[in-house]
């Protein structure tokens, strides 16, 4: 988010001093980063930005999407996910594999104004993991976006942040917040 977003000061929940794990029982992303950041504004009073992103599997009527990281059960690990997500999909063939990423960034003003920033990528779920994905970010080993070879997990961040959902997002964030002056 700070690379994506240079140019503004950005400050992590952590940085802030706000350890507090937000409930995400919202039944869209938009709703899940619309409760992260009101829970975040309303300790600081100030600019909040809050997003919620998740995997869409077509042939899983879209799950796990706003269960992503819950998706084989609560504090299961990054592997626990992938293999979920490979095993319900072991009977499905490669063309009916297409999935997409969903990411919707909130922004909230000191005033209560909220501004939402959402894109989604649209790609195929791999037939086994590639690449060494980030921490929390286990589905990228077996997420391969349209007209790619690679999944997430094997690109450059560079690369990956300028196609992934949260790259897109986070641009159209970071283009509204040029075109603003922020009082300090």
């Amino acid at each position: 988010m700070k690379k994506i977003l240079a140019g503004h000061e950005v400050v992590s929940m952590a940085e802030a001093g706000i350890h507090d794990d937000i409930v995400e029982d919202g039944v869209t992303f938009e709703e899940n980063a619309l409760k992260k950041a009101t829970f975040i504004f309303n300790r600081l009073k100030s600019w909040i930005i809050a997003d919620d992103s998740g995997l869409c599997i077509e042939a899983l009527d879209n799950a796990p999407g706003v269960y992503s990281a819950r998706w084989a059960g609560e504090n299961s690990s990054d592997q626990a996910k992938v293999d979920k997500t490979l095993m319900e999909m072991k009977d499905v063939p490669e063309g009916k594999r297409g999935a997409f990423f969903e990411s919707a960034a909130v922004l909230l003003s000191p005033d209560g104004k909220e501004y939402v920033f959402s894109d989604r990528v649209y790609g195929k779920i791999a037939l086994a993991p590639h690449g060494t994905p980030l921490s929390k970010l286990p589905y990228d080993s077996i997420f391969i976006p349209e007209g790619c070879e690679q999944t997430f997990a094997e690109m450059p961040a560079e690369v990956k942040n300028a196609m992934s959902h949260r790259g897109l997002a986070f641009k159209k964030l970071k283009e509204f917040l040029d075109t603003i002056e922020i009082p300090l």
